[in-house]
């Protein structure tokens, strides 16, 4: 369908400025000083710029240009050559709207969504829809991932109105922001894909509507408001966790779980990557090996199935069925960075080398897709091309045999591949049968993984000739703070120090170029920053910083993460209920302030936030970070209560914050290379709850100390490397063998289980 998005290049000539301006149909012509403000940003785009539109004059140059040319976002300038009057969202549009007297037809969705393209299509690119929406309405077009506060709104209002929500999201709007009518994608007609009304039939419904009953709209819209600020609205409780509210959460994921194909529910599927971290902290509290079960199969599953990308790494956004063999073919960073991460702790649980070698697919997947020229993460990677979603990842048997006979019949046997195909008449690759079993008898194990590293480099080569998926270049902090802590945990986890190099490279970008003052912005595009940071941004960065500190130990990494959490706690935290907003508090101000909490595709702020404070006071001693903690607990006290099983990515804090966490400390001679032989015990085995440095005497020493000041006092001791194993200050007797380092760790991790075996916090 998007075939007919002509992505026609144009020419230095066609770029003159003397090419007209057109406006959209029904919008009236544009004052002089906006056409000259379009016309200029359209020829500043240069000449490889594809405008994305079938609407054109004789040669090619696009018939229409609306506001989001002006735009730094892909997702808006997706849309800047539709025939709809767009505005961005902000103060213009709105008094527009109540200077005419009109409401406001608000979409919101982003760049790499497959059915905000349908939509575009269907409707904001057909002439007659067009037409009518910019004569009877203002149109207000977001991209959710830079304006997540507006998303987050309005989406609250959507799910109340239509008891659903999803993008693209559709919401009219009255002219002070209020909602009275929303849903998520609309065919474009009456009885297009069997709807019994169109979007162009609800327009004229609803315009007439707010024309003839403007009295029940405005009460209407009213009501909406009143549900969004209580849909939004946490009211604290006074009570801390127990153990019990893990094994309440850890039951209702089995009661949900899919023993036949892994994964929790039903089509469609989702990762849940923070689901996954919770049960195996749950099982290393429990010893239930049920647990552990749900979460080898889940992980084995989307492994071996079609959301994992078999070809060139990472994984699809979701499977549309239940055994995860069609997905969503969009790519989202976040995604591949908490699935690493998830990865890598089964990893260290089980020492599955499987689990290992995924971690590292999907790492490279992202250095070699998803990397910015200056080492920054990219935000997503579209599911169409070439007019279709999912063309890109396809494969017949024909192609497969384009390789050598040995090569195809590896390729063939592994990846399932079949002349009948298994979607669409063609082949999503997967892996469900091992390497072993469908390797020839007399094929060496490692001749075999070489055989098939060698297949899949191949087919990556021959898919890039084909036409590629948009790649959002859009940089976010929060996604970037993700995959900061990806990498750094895999650096750790796999002793693999370029992989913190990657990291160091990219928290280096965000910390330099996507700041004013102390303050991160929002989004990096098109060589500048743009708005203000919101509670993830600053979260999942400082997250990223302390697994940074974790793996480098350079005392930079943990400086920057205080400042950016000084930064949070002065502009997003709640001084009489705990927690933390959404927004700053100079932000906009929109229909209410959200303190968000549920861990869904992305863990929640205040999550992550959680276990940030608790990482910070065991580091720093700082008795603030815990009681901010713990109020933050308190706040959301009424969520973990009723629904556990809602909020994984909390509970992981609350399973670090009821034991409490180990405290180690490596004093190296000479460098911290010396430290590795006590390091190996900690990276192949699953600890997750503990804090860790490792230094030299004297500067270094100084300069750690200023920052942990537990580690003041610690020495080397007869000239050799010298571990000290803490907790909650008090420490075993110094060691200088590893061995007897690892028998410590492993004698107060026993001491600990069997501690919260009876229920004890802390």
């Amino acid at each position: 369908m998007l075939a007919l998005l002509v992505d026609a290049r144009l020419s230095a000539a066609e770029l003159a400025p003397a090419r007209p301006i057109g406006p959209p149909p029904g919008a009236g012509p544009y004052p002089a000083e906006l056409e000259q403000k379009l016309r200029g940003a359209l020829v500043a785009r240069g000449a490889d710029y594809e405008a994305r539109t079938r609407h054109r004059l004789a040669d090619g140059w696009p018939r229409y240009t609306n506001r989001l040319i002006l735009e730094p976002s892909p997702y808006l300038m997706q849309h800047a050559h539709n025939p709809v009057d767009w505005y961005p969202w902000g103060d213009e549009a709105f008094e527009r709207a109540r200077r005419e007297g009109k409401p406001v037809l608000l979409s919101v969705g982003y760049s790499t969504c497959h059915w905000c393209h349908v939509m575009e299509e269907e409707s904001f690119e057909d002439l007659e829809i067009a037409e009518y929406l910019n004569r009877n309405y203002v149109a207000v077009k977001v991209d959710r991932e830079q304006r997540p506060d507006v998303d987050g709104i309005y989406m609250a209002a959507v799910q109340w109105m239509s008891g659903g929500g999803g993008w693209p999201m559709t919401v009219w709007l009255t002219p002070n922001r209020a909602a009275f009518f929303g849903g998520t994608y609309f065919p474009p007609r009456k009885g297009a894909r069997g709807a019994e009304a169109g979007f162009l039939e609800v327009l004229q419904v609803a315009r007439a509507k707010y024309d003839e009953i403007p009295d029940e709209i405005a009460a209407a819209a009213a009501q909406v408001s009143g549900r969004i600020a209580d849909a939004v609205r946490v009211v604290p409780g006074d009570e801390l966790p127990d153990a019990d509210v893990l094994g309440r959460a850890a039951a209702a994921d089995a009661r949900t779980f899919d023993a036949a194909n892994g994964g929790f529910g039903g089509a469609p599927k989702f990762p849940r990557s923070v689901r996954l971290e919770l049960l195996m902290r749950q099982y290393r509290r429990s010893g239930d090996a049920a647990i552990m079960a749900m979460v080898r199969s889940t992980l084995d599953a989307m492994a071996s199935g079609g959301m994992y990308d078999q070809i060139g790494g990472g994984f699809h956004r979701y499977s549309t069925d239940a055994t995860w063999l069609v997905p969503h073919f969009e790519k989202m960073l976040y995604d591949n960075a908490l699935l690493a991460v998830a990865y890598l702790e089964a990893y260290q649980a089980t020492g599955e080398p499987e689990y290992a070698r995924v971690v590292r697919d999907v790492l490279r997947y992202v250095q070699r897709d998803m990397t910015s020229p200056r080492g920054a993460f990219y935000s997503a990677s579209d599911a169409d091309s070439e007019g279709k979603e999912g063309t890109f990842f396809l494969w017949t048997r024909e192609e497969i045999q384009s390789l050598s006979p040995e090569d195809a019949a590896l390729a063939i046997a592994y990846f399932g591949i079949t002349d009948a195909g298994n979607f669409e008449g063609k082949n999503i690759p997967t892996a469900r049968r091992p390497l072993a079993e469908v390797a020839r008898r007399d094929l060496e194990p490692a001749f075999a993984a070489h055989q098939l590293e060698r297949v899949r480099e191949y087919l990556y080569g021959a898919r890039k000739l084909r036409q590629a998926p948009l790649t959002d270049r859009k940089i976010l902090p929060a996604w970037n703070g993700l995959m900061i802590s990806a990498f750094a945990r895999a650096a750790f986890v796999l002793a693999d120090h370029s992989y913190a190099q990657i990291a160091e490279k990219a928290a280096d970008f965000v910390l330099t170029q996507m700041r004013d003052g102390s303050r991160l912005r929002r989004s990096h595009f098109d060589g500048a920053a743009h708005g203000k940071g919101f509670l993830d941004d600053y979260a999942f960065m400082i997250a990223a910083l302390l697994d940074l500190y974790s793996v480098t130990f350079d005392p930079h990494h943990l400086r920057a993460a205080i400042e950016l959490q000084d930064v949070l706690d002065r502009h997003f935290a709640d001084p009489s209920s705990g927690g933390y907003f959404f927004t700053p508090d100079d932000g906009e101000k929109l229909l209410a302030r959200e303190k968000p909490f549920y861990d869904g595709a992305e863990p929640s702020g205040n999550s992550v936030a959680l276990l940030n404070l608790l990482r910070l006071h065991e580091l720093t001693a700082g008795d603030r970070y815990r009681v901010a903690a713990e109020a933050l607990l308190r706040a959301l006290a009424p969520v973990w209560k009723r629904q556990p099983e809602s909020v994984p990515r909390l509970l992981v804090g609350v399973d670090f914050w009821l034991g409490g966490a180990l405290e180690i400390a490596i004093v190296v001679p000479d460098t911290k290379d010396e430290a590795e032989p006590f390091l190996t015990h900690l990276r192949t085995s699953f600890g997750p709850n503990h804090v860790m440095t490792v230094f030299r005497p004297g500067q270094m020493q100084g300069r750690t100390a200023e920052l942990i000041p537990w580690v003041a006092d610690k020495t080397v001791r007869g000239g050799k490397p010298t571990a000290y194993v803490c907790e909650r200050r008090v420490c075993d007797l110094p060691t200088t063998d590893p061995a007897e380092f690892a028998a410590q760790l492993d004698a107060r991790r026993e001491v600990r289980k069997a501690r919260r075996g009876t229920g004890e916090a802390r």
